[in-house]
C-alpha cells in the first residue's frame, strides 16, 4: 500500500504542465499558491484520473485472477467470455446514438456485457464443464467486436477520431462526476469478489474435489461471472479496451506469493492499481505535451512480459 500511495504522489505531479514540488506539497495540505492554474491541474484533471486509474487497474487484475482460477486456465480474463467486447459494443452504440454521458455509457457497457455473457453462457452450459462456455465465448468476442467496427464506420469524423482513442484505452474521460458512482460501485463489488477466495482455493484441487467440499459450483460460477460483469462493464465503458492487466498481473503475482487466494485476490487488486497507474504516467509524459493510449502502453509493455513468463515456464518444466 505504501508503494502505490508514492505511485499515486509521482502520478499527481507527472504530466505536461510542469508543477514545482513546493506548489506540489502546498496543495495537498490545503494551502493557496501563487498560480491557481496549479489548483485546477491537480485536483479537477489529474486526481480524478489517478483514482479511476485505480479502480479500473485493480478491477481489471482481480477479474482476471478470479476468472484464472473460476475457469482453470491460465489465459482467462473479461476479453475471454465476451465480457469486455460486449460492454464496448454496449458503449459504442450509446456513443453513436448521441448519449455520450459517464452514466448512460456506463448503463450501457453493463448491458452489453451482461448480454455477451449471457449468450456465451446459454451457448456454453450444453456441454460438459467450462470448455463451451469459453469457447462460445471467444465466438461471441469477435462477434462483437466485428459489430464495434460496423457501428464506427457509420460514425462521423469527430465520433471516429473519439472511437478509436477510446478503443485503443484511455483514462482521458475520468472525472469526478464519474467516479461518484463508479468508485463505490467498484469497491463493493471488488470486495465481494475477494470475500469467495475459499471457494477458489476449492476449486485448486479439481471441480470433485470443490463440489465433495459442499460447494454448488453452477450457482457459484454464475454468482462470480455476474458480479465481474458488474463490475468490468461500467468501466470499460469509460476507458475502453485495456489489455493485460487483467491476464498479466495474477500470473506474476502467483508466482511470488503462491496460489492462495486469500492473499492473492486483494494483492491482484494492488498490483493491478500499481500497474495501470505507471502505464498512465507514461502515456502522459513519453510523447508530451500530448498522451498516447494507455492500452497501447499496456500491450507494449504486457506482451512481451507475458511471452517471458511462458519461456520461462517452458524452461524450468525442461
Amino acid at each position: 500500500m505504501l508503494v502505490l500511495l508514492g505511485l499515486m504522489l509521482i502520478a499527481l505531479r507527472a504530466g505536461a504542465v510542469d508543477m514545482p514540488w513546493s506548489d506540489f506539497f502546498a496543495l495537498l495540505l490545503g494551502r493557496e499558491v501563487a498560480d491557481p492554474l496549479m489548483q485546477t491541474v491537480l485536483f479537477e484533471l489529474r486526481l480524478p484520473r489517478v483514482l479511476f486509474a485505480i479502480i479500473v487497474g485493480g478491477a481489471l487484475a482481480l477479474s482476471g485472477a478470479v476468472m484464472q482460477a473460476l475457469f482453470r486456465n491460465p489465459l482467462a480474463e473479461p476479453t475471454l467470455i465476451g465480457i469486455s467486447a460486449g460492454a464496448s459494443l454496449g458503449a459504442v452504440t450509446a456513443l453513436l446514438l448521441g448519449f455520450g454521458g459517464l452514466l448512460v455509457g456506463g448503463l450501457a457497457g453493463f448491458a452489453g456485457a451482461v448480454m455477451a455473457t449471457f449468450a456465451a453462457y446459454w451457448i456454453g452450459r450444453r456441454y460438459p464443464g467450462v470448455a463451451g462456455l469459453l469457447l462460445a465465448g471467444i465466438a461471441i468476442n469477435a462477434f462483437a467486436l466485428s459489430l464495434v467496427s460496423v457501428l464506427i464506420t457509420f460514425a462521423s469524423d469527430a465520433q471516429f477520431r473519439s472511437f478509436s482513442f477510446w478503443s485503443l484505452g484511455s483514462l482521458t474521460r475520468a472525472s469526478w462526476s464519474g467516479l461518484v458512482w463508479l468508485l463505490p460501485w467498484s469497491v463493493v463489488i471488488s470486495l465481494w469478489l475477494v470475500a469467495r477466495w475459499r471457494v477458489l482455493n476449492a476449486l485448486l484441487l479439481g471441480e470433485r474435489e470443490a463440489l465433495h467440499l459442499g460447494f454448488a459450483l453452477n450457482r457459484v460460477r454464475r454468482e462470480l461471472i455476474i458480479a465481474i460483469c458488474l463490475l468490468i462493464g461500467p468501466l470499460v465503458a469509460v476507458t475502453g479496451g485495456i489489455a493485460f492487466i487483467g491476464l498479466v498481473m495474477p500470473h506474476v503475482l502467483r508466482l511470488w506469493l503462491g496460489a492462495d487466494h486469500r492473499l492473492l485476490l486483494p494483492m491482484s487488486w494492488i498490483g493491478g492499481a500499481m500497474a495501470l497507474l505507471l502505464a498512465d504516467g507514461l502515456a502522459r509524459l513519453v510523447v508530451m505535451p500530448a498522451e498516447l493510449p494507455v492500452g497501447v502502453i499496456t500491450s507494449l509493455v504486457g506482451g512481451p512480459f507475458f511471452l517471458w513468463l511462458l519461456l520461462r515456464a517452458s524452461t524450468n518444466k525442461s
